[in-house]
């Protein structure tokens, strides 16, 4: 890097590249150096810029220009990931402003989105000019991107024109693990959209940050036009509909051991409540985090610290044991509730104090799943979070209070917030519904608070002039990685009670120095103890120098680790949008109803809350027709390349020996990317990818023969229900979007592909030969004349059949649609809904909460 002439045009390169009739990019024209500037306050930015290949323009401010490198992965926080930074040309300060498309066919044609933003300075005792040297070592203060890094420049190789640096973390407090800043950081810091938003030039769901009174509730509102905007009225979680299906068979106790605790994730805070069908929205519970494991009787329950207080929650360890449950690691929320019936920390605290767990019927405590990490020795954290909280919801069915599954809402989250600070409760949880479980903190899970409180230590207390009262406040601090930082004082929210407890656990903590650094005003009249009691404080905000300001003590923590204890500083929320760009989206799909491709998109980016489920991580075959359903269809199973790398293939081995790539998808982009590639129908396996061999679902397709009345295929489902009923097997429900109906059998892993077709080959030939009149069990379409065919044959290694929610390439773009029992009765045919009722089907499947799901194996038969 040469020494600039103060004279010369120093953005010369830089405007011989571009053409500034067609880029909208800023023109560097005139630019001339600017030296003397305060090196604190140079501006600093990077652009995540999808040009030929995706990288992250990495730009400080030196003398009046943007000093630029790409950096071709993205910056990392891990001190031990060296990135690559390749120099480029200098650009004008009004380039880090700059956030839109760039033409193709101009110089580095793409979308170019304002990733990171702030000021840069060397650090002490070094200078910008030590760029010359090759050497820069200096503090970032972005919106990502924070404390010390290091650029460095290697040494070229011989004819090497490009200049070649590596941009590094160093460590420090803002240090970090693995990709994360690239990983979670999906969305602008100028606009908050994503780089598909972008692309399409849309606002989309813009950012809140600034915005207040009436202009922040027009934003709100904007943002969440996409829903119904009918606040829903919050009830306590709904029985499914198969809470006590006939026929289930009680579990003999299991000689497993409970699973062992593993870490729990957590939620980041983030400051408005993300929007969109890809969010779930909880109740934030206002008490203690458990994780719960069991097997049969053996119950163990675990703080979110690994704690067992079994003892302490033992009323709640013998309900779980009475539901003799399979081994399973379950997460939630123990909560008290107050007089007026709300969840409260503090009546918590006072049934916990009153002998560790003893309960009346006043008090008793509960015990609120919102999660299932394992089940049956299988790990379900990778599987996708609305596929856990299905199969949690099935496993716990059968539960009863004090037990219940966490109710959610998809989509609609205003709403419960609103409905939430309203009742006076903490606030709620968003959870992106196609996220693994990470067991740590991430922005897949996030909170918005309706009152602002915390955890904090406590690092001493001040003497009480009062008569009777042993302290008149505390004194309270945080971490900040490895240092303890005086966060000020609270002196409200006890009683008598609370006092003397208080009083009698800082006696046995005392000591003569501050574990802090504190000023001598706050000090005068101080006693100190050893931090290591946790305090939750309400307060009003946090002063300029961090002090709590009207703060009002909640309780004691004990379920928390002192050092865990650190600022939580609201984010903005996530937007969660799908990144796949579908193109032709005016393409006529359905010539008969004139609905596109887009729609067809549209349909499924909303309903992939509740088809992923059933369609994630499984191989599936897909009914293509690029042209339009009146057009060439064709059906394919093997992986193409072309579906780019939100779809993935799995190697299976074929008949002949050999193996094949089959297709599967983990999340709502892979959904797109199919339509993107004119699919319109998803036919699924009947066993998972990540164990072809042991098949988890077996379905009875019944197919009845032309003219025969619609009821007698409802007739013929319910009669299987019942006959499998009576062998202990749970069957549900589906309507198929074409003619009939399929009874679905959810089974656990176990037996084979054999075991499996033969059993189902047997069951429809005894239901054949019980009843030669209604069903037959082969093919043959002679055979078939007035009656059901009852089709085994998807039950074969191979074979497929219509995913739960899949659009079906018929006239009037019918869906197939899970249905209860009790509504099957009422149904005229086998497609009432079509891809216009997205939103509909999101609603209706509240009731259907644990369809599909059920812990059972097939018996001896």
């Amino acid at each position: 890097m040469s020494k600039a002439d103060p004279g010369e045009d120093l953005l010369a390169e830089y405007n011989r590249k571009r053409d500034f009739t067609r880029t909208a990019e800023p023109s560097g024209k005139g630019a001339k150096r600017r030296v003397g500037k305060d090196p604190r306050s140079n501006s600093f930015v990077v652009q995540k810029h999808a040009a030929r290949r995706l990288h992250w323009d990495f730009r400080l401010e030196v003398d009046g220009v943007l000093k630029s490198w790409a950096v071709t992965k993205g910056p990392s926080a891990d001190p031990s990931d060296k990135r690559l930074a390749v120099r480029t040309e200098d650009h004008p300060l009004a380039y880090g402003g700059f956030e839109g498309i760039i033409p193709q066919g101009e110089y580095g044609g793409g979308t170019v989105m304002l990733w990171d933003r702030g000021t840069w300075a060397p650090i002490e005792g070094k200078s910008v000019a030590d760029l010359e040297h090759g050497h820069l070592h200096f503090t970032l203060e972005g919106e990502r991107m924070k404390g010390e890094w290091l650029l460095v420049r290697m040494k070229g190789r011989p004819g090497e024109k490009r200049e070649n640096w590596l941009l590094r973390k160093v460590s420090d407090a803002h240090a970090g693990t693995g990709d994360t800043l690239v990983e979670q950081g999906l969305t602008s810091a100028l606009t908050g959209r994503t780089m598909a938003e972008i692309e399409l030039d849309k606002a989309g769901t813009q950012s809140l940050k600034g915005k207040k009174g009436d202009a922040f509730t027009q934003a709100m509102s904007d943002a969440s036009a996409h829903t119904d905007g009918k606040a829903r009225a919050v009830s306590s979680p709904a029985k499914g509909p198969n809470k006590a299906p006939p026929g289930r068979k009680p579990r003999t106790k299991s000689a497993v051991a409970p699973p062992e605790f593993r870490p729990v994730q957590l939620a980041t805070l983030v400051d408005t409540v993300p929007t969109g069908n890809l969010w779930m929205h909880e109740i934030k519970f206002d008490g203690y985090r458990a994780l719960i494991a069991a097997s049969g009787g053996d119950v163990r329950v675990y703080t979110r610290s690994g704690l067992d207080w079994t003892d302490k929650f033992a009323p709640l360890a013998a309900q779980v044991a009475d539901l003799d449950l399979p081994p399973c690691l379950v997460d939630g929320e123990v909560i008290a509730r107050n007089a007026a019936g709300n969840p409260d920390f503090s009546s918590l605290q006072a049934v916990l104090k009153r002998g560790h767990g003893a309960q009346g019927e006043k008090d008793a405590l509960e015990f609120h799943a919102f999660d299932l990490l394992e089940v049956g020795g299988e790990d379900l954290t990778s599987l996708p979070q609305i596929e856990r909280k299905e199969r949690l919801e099935a496993l716990l069915a059968a539960a009863e209070p004090p037990l219940f599954v966490a109710d959610h809402l998809i989509g609609a989250g205003e709403s419960l917030y609103e409905a939430m600070c309203k009742a006076g409760q903490e606030g709620i949880i968003a959870k992106r519904i196609d996220a693994p479980y990470s067991g740590k903190r991430s922005r897949s899970w996030v909170k918005v608070k309706c009152t602002r409180r915390q955890e904090f230590v406590i690092v001493g207390w001040s003497r009480s002039t009062a008569k009777g009262r042993p302290f008149s406040s505390l004194l309270l601090g945080q971490y900040e990685g490895d240092t303890l930082v005086y966060r000020g004082k609270v002196g409200t929210g006890f009683d008598a009670d609370s006092l003397a407890d208080m009083a009698a656990r800082l006696g046995k903590l005392a000591r003569k120095s501050a574990p802090v650094e504190v000023d001598r005003t706050e000090a005068r009249g101080a006693s100190w103890v050893t931090p290591k009691l946790v305090a939750e404080i309400a307060f009003a905000e946090l002063t300029s120098e961090g002090r709590v300001r009207h703060g009002s003590f909640l309780g004691l923590r004990t379920d928390k680790q002192a050092k865990s204890v650190t600022p939580e500083i609201p984010q903005p929320a996530p937007v969660a949008a799908i990144e796949v760009q579908v193109s032709n989206r005016q393409r006529e799909i359905f010539p008969e109803t004139g609905q596109t491709k887009g729609d067809l998109a549209d349909y499924y980016a909303q309903i992939a809350p509740l088809m992923l489920p059933f369609a994630a991580n499984r191989p599936i075959s897909l009914v293509r027709c690029p042209q339009g359903r009146a057009k060439k269809c064709f059906f394919q199973k093997h992986d193409s390349g072309s579906f780019g790398p939100h779809v993935s293939h799995v190697p299976i081995r074929e008949k002949d020996g050999g193996a094949e790539d089959y297709l599967y998808l983990a999340d709502a982009d892979g959904l797109v990317a199919c339509v993107q590639m004119g699919t319109i129908e998803f036919h699924g396996w009947g066993s998972r990818a990540d164990a072809v061999e042991q098949p988890d679902r077996m379905i009875f397709d019944l197919d009845p023969d032309e003219g025969l009345d619609f009821k007698e295929c409802v007739r013929a489902a319910k009669d299987i229900r019942a006959h499998l009923a009576d062998i202990g097997l749970v069957s549900f429900a589906m309507l198929s979007g074409g003619k009939g109906v399929h009874v679905v059998v959810p089974l656990s892993r176990g037996h084979d592909w054999d075991v499996h077709k033969d059993f189902s080959r047997r069951f429809a030939e005894a239901m054949s030969l019980a009843e030669p009149d209604r069903f037959v069990a082969t093919m043959s379409k002679a055979k078939r004349k007035g009656r059901i065919f009852i089709d085994w044959l998807r039950n074969q290694r191979g074979a497929t059949a219509v995913l739960p929610y899949s659009a079906r390439a018929r006239a009037g773009a019918p869906v197939a649609v899970p249905i209860s029992w009790d509504e099957l009765d009422a149904a005229k045919d086998a497609h009432p809904y079509s891809i216009a009722d997205a939103q509909g089907l999101v609603e209706r499947a509240r009731a259907l909460r644990g369809w599909g799901f059920a812990d059972q194996a097939l018996p001896e038969f």
